[in-house]
Order: structure tokens, then C-alpha cells, then sequence
């Protein structure tokens, strides 16, 4: 039980800093909602390139960060020296990258449809290059349990990028209605959505500095052996995280080129776009428990009672992704607030997206079998299968049913991988999850979605959210009652065992 309460504190502080942070990043949507008409399909062109963006990022680290925990947590290795190694070798690709990039950058532009505005591919290409790059400073961050540092530069990050887009979507744009003149040699009205994509690679580049502790103070040394020995151990895992992130991005790719129209499909991709970033605390809870769980797993795996913690943290994060789940649908009259009104006919693919989303995080940790095996082979065909039936699910659907087909497509294909992982993964590596105590609380989580969907539109949005609350209120007491007693909690506690 210690190792798990560590797990928890600092899922809680990766937790906290995520949603602080990605709640503060929200704000942009709303401002580039409102700035950049849906008409106008200047989101669709955020969206798309974003897409790409996620897509970029897991090639580039190539499996790197898993296989770094993997190694450094390896009897007979120095973790520096595993440190060291994958640094320069995902810093080296990175370089490679960016260098051919910009090398071809107006016939890469033209390819993907932005001849007219080759500076926004370029600006992306350097910025992911920085990000795989600096992903292996967080990852030495994990890996020595310092999430206030990574908590931090990850706010910081934020804390730059918000005020500089409100001076270039507001401010400025206002300041130069009246003194065009003086305003127009820092603000080209004509550049548009391209500050968002330059402004992000300042910021990126701005928090590289302060990764000097974490890259000096050591001796550089690449081990030629070790750097082969985790490049086979990795493949497999750039082939997972391939498939991985096609699973979440593909939709956004595929969808102008398959729509039948690809003006007005770039404008759909934007009311898709801006509506799945409301469901996207359910990835903001899988990722912070992803970071603080990775390393976890790997130091935790001598241990005997290794099973019984990982079939306990299963269970722990289903219920508290399930309750987001409830209380985003339930709240949901107050969140669409978040985008523009010209966006919300894109609000009904919410709790499919979401569902998606907790699907994704199911797989994540029942991916651990394979990782801990040294089989990570089996990540990687049970992500290609999942990327199969997304793709193959938007390229039939995506003319019929537009997004809609999106959000189903994601929704097979994490269903797709979650249960191959699984019933692969008990004959392999068999984890006892507690399946009949789960099962009772996705049972009650879809008897209560139920419910506040059958709630009359034409009621009032204050009686829906009232209504709401106690249906949440039900799933929280049921929590309460069956794994978290309010008597185990610290300081509360003492009011409850009297």
C-alpha cells in the first residue's frame, strides 16, 4: 500500500499541474473559437496541423521514454549513462528531422494543402523537434520523482503561451484598429492563425533554459551497445505509439480529405476540434496518471505484491475516470461555454469521445504485461489492430455521417485494442483485476448517463445541472460507501469513526 499512496501523491501533484495547466490552455479555445470564425476554418487549420504535430512527436521520440525507465531501472546499468544515450540519440533524429524539413518545406506545405503558408509547417517542425528533444529532461525528471520541477515548467508553459495569444488575438488587433501605423511593426492582421502556431514555438523554445541543471553537471558518453540494445527493445513501442496516437489523430488527417468537400471539411474539422477539447479531461486524467504510473510499474515489478497494486490501480483509476465522465456530461450546459457558439452542434460527440478516452486509458495500463516481459511486440499489433478499425471506420462513415463517424471510429478502435491487450495479456501475464467490483461501477455510471440524457431539452439548463448533481451524488456516495470511507480520510476522518 505505501508504493500505491506514492503513485497516488504524485499522480495527484503530474494531476495537478495538468489540469491547472490544461485548463488554462482551454482558454484559447474559446479565443480561437471567437477570433476564428467557424466559417472561416481557421480551427480546422489549427485541428489539422495539430494532428500531424502529435503524430510527428512519437516518431521522433521513437519509444524512447518507456525504454529509458525500462533501462535505467535495470540491474548492471548506470542510469546516467542510459540518460545520456537516449539524449543523444533522440536529440540527433530531431536534428535530422527539422534539417530535411526545412530543407523541403514548400513541397511538404504544398502536400498538405498549405502552399499558400509554408511558414506554418516550418514553425511546427522546429517546435516538435524541441518537444522530442525536451521529453527526455521530463522523462530524467520522472525517473528521480521530482514532479514539482516537471509540474512547473509544464504551468510555465502555459502561464507564457496564454497572455501572448490574448496580446495577438485581442489586444493587439484592437491597438492597431486605432494606430495602424504604430501597431503593424509587431501586428500583420494578415498572419492570423499563423501566431498561434509561432507563438507556441516560442514558448517551447523558452523552456528549453531551463533544462541547464538537468543537461550539464555530467559526463556525455554514448554506449554504442546500450544504444542497440534499447533501440530493439523500442521499435516495437514506436510502432504502439504510432498506431497509438493514429488512434487519436487520424480522424483529424483523414477527415478534409475524405468529407467530399474539403473547404467545408476543414470548417467540420473545427466544430469536431473545438468540441472534443471539452472531453479532453479524460486525457488529462490518463496522462497524469501515465506519468506518475511508468515509472512506478518498472521499479515496482521485483516486488511480490506487484500484481495485487496494479490490479488495485486499475481499479482506482476506472473509478475516478468514470466519475470525470459523469460530472463533464453532467455540467456539460456550463462547459460548452468554453467555445464559441458557432461550434456547439459539435457537443453530441462528448461522452462518445470521452468513452473513447477511457478506453485508451484502460489499455494503457493493461499494456504493462508485454513492457514488463520484454514483449513489447504485442503493444504494437494490438495498437495496429485498433488503428485498422478506426481508419477503416472514418474512411466509410466520415461521407455519411461526418465527425460523428470520428468519434465512433475512435471509440472501436481503443474498444478494439483495450480487449486484445486483455484476454492476450491473462494468458500471458495474468493480473487478477477485481472485474465484478468494476463492472458494478461502470454499471452504475451508465444507469446514471442514462438519466441525464433522457432530461427534456426544453427544460431549463439550471434544473438539468441540479438534477445532474444528485445523479453525481449518487455515484460519489457509492464510492464512499464501497472503497473510500470518509473514516480512512486524513484530518475528515476523525469526524467519522466517532
Amino acid at each position: 500500500m505505501a508504493g500505491l499512496k506514492s503513485i497516488m501523491k504524485d499522480t495527484a501533484i503530474y494531476g495537478l499541474s495538468s489540469i491547472v495547466a490544461r485548463f488554462l490552455n482551454y482558454l484559447l479555445v474559446p479565443l480561437y473559437t471567437t477570433k476564428l470564425a467557424a466559417t472561416s476554418g481557421g480551427y480546422g487549420v489549427i485541428t489539422n496541423i495539430y494532428a500531424y504535430v502529435a503524430l510527428l512527436l512519437v516518431i521522433l521520440t521513437f519509444g524512447m521514454e518507456t525504454t529509458f525507465f525500462r533501462f535505467a531501472n535495470k540491474e548492471g546499468e548506470k542510469p546516467t549513462t542510459v540518460f545520456s544515450t537516449t539524449l543523444i540519440m533522440v536529440a540527433a533524429v530531431a536534428l535530422v528531422f527539422v534539417g530535411l524539413t526545412l530543407a523541403n518545406l514548400d513541397y511538404i506545405a504544398s502536400s498538405l494543402g498549405y502552399a499558400e503558408h509554408p511558414e506554418y509547417i516550418g514553425m511546427m517542425a522546429v517546435c516538435v523537434g524541441i518537444d522530442a528533444f525536451q521529453s527526455i529532461p521530463f522523462a530524467w525528471l520522472r525517473y528521480q520523482h521530482r514532479p514539482i520541477k516537471f509540474a512547473a515548467l509544464k504551468t510555465l508553459f502555459i502561464a507564457l503561451n496564454i497572455p501572448l495569444n490574448l496580446l495577438y488575438f485581442v489586444a493587439l488587433p484592437y491597438l492597431y484598429t486605432l494606430y495602424p501605423d504604430t501597431i503593424s511593426w509587431i501586428y500583420d492582421p494578415s498572419v492570423g492563425v499563423g501566431y498561434a502556431f509561432g507563438l507556441n514555438l516560442f514558448c517551447t523554445a523558452f523552456i528549453t533554459l531551463f533544462f541547464i541543471p538537468e543537461l550539464s553537471g555530467f559526463q556525455y558518453t554514448f554506449n554504442r551497445n546500450l544504444a542497440i540494445r534499447m533501440l530493439k527493445y523500442s521499435w516495437p513501442i514506436l510502432v504502439l505509439g504510432i498506431a497509438g496516437i493514429l488512434n487519436q489523430t487520424a480522424d483529424k488527417m483523414i477527415f478534409p480529405l475524405v468529407y467530399g468537400d474539403q473547404a467545408e471539411g476543414v470548417v467540420q474539422l473545427g466544430i469536431y476540434g473545438a468540441s472534443v477539447k471539452i472531453a479532453m479531461i479524460m486525457a488529462m486524467i490518463t496522462q497524469a496518471f501515465r506519468y506518475a504510473y511508468e515509472p512506478f510499474v518498472f521499479g515496482k515489478a521485483k516486488e511480490q505484491d506487484s500484481n495485487q497494486t496494479y490490479a488495485l490501480a486499475m481499479k482506482y483509476f476506472l473509478i475516478f475516470t468514470l466519475l470525470a465522465f459523469l460530472c463533464v456530461v453532467g455540467y456539460l450546459d456550463v462547459l460548452k461555454y468554453l467555445i464559441g457558439k458557432d461550434y456547439w452542434e459539435g457537443l453530441t460527440v462528448i461522452p462518445i469521445v470521452m468513452a473513447a478516452e477511457i478506453m485508451m486509458g484502460v489499455y494503457f495500463n493493461l499494456s504493462f504485461w508485454y513492457k514488463l516481459i520484454d514483449k513489447t511486440i504485442w503493444g504494437a499489433w494490438f495498437s495496429l489492430a485498433g488503428c485498422a478499425v478506426l481508419v477503416t471506420v472514418n474512411i466509410l462513415l466520415i461521407p455519411h455521417y461526418g465527425y460523428m463517424a470520428c468519434a465512433w471510429g475512435g471509440f472501436a478502435g481503443y474498444g478494439t485494442a483495450m480487449l486484445l491487450s486483455y484476454f492476450v495479456g491473462q494468458k500471458k501475464y495474468p493480473i487478477n483485476y477485481p472485474l465484478k467490483s468494476i463492472g458494478k461501477y461502470v454499471m452504475l455510471a451508465l444507469i446514471l448517463f442514462a438519466g441525464m440524457q433522457i432530461l427534456p431539452v426544453a427544460w431549463s439548463s439550471w434544473t438539468r445541472i441540479c438534477i445532474n448533481t444528485l445523479l453525481i451524488l449518487i455515484f460519489a456516495s457509492y464510492i464512499v460507501k464501497h472503497d473510500f470511507p470518509l473514516s480512512r480520510i486524513p484530518v475528515i476522518g476523525k469526524y467519522f469513526k466517532c
